[in-house]
């Protein structure tokens, strides 16, 4: 019976421990990013035809 309170001991420490180092990466900005996920495709798409767009006015240029 011993056992089962060492173990619930110590994984209610390190379940403290992970949400203190949680609150530490909040408090610190690490999450704060919300303006990227939402236009992350709209990106992609923009790089995609800029770089063909310019593969074929380089190869134009010859």
């Amino acid at each position: 019976m011993s056992v089962i309170y060492i173990l619930l001991t110590v994984s209610i420490i390190v379940a403290i421990i992970f949400f203190i180092a949680f609150i530490m990466a909040v408090k610190n900005g690490q999450f704060d990013d919300s303006y990227t996920p939402s236009v992350r495709i709209l990106f992609e798409d923009e790089l995609v035809k800029t770089k063909s767009k310019t593969i074929t006015k380089n190869n134009n240029k010859d």
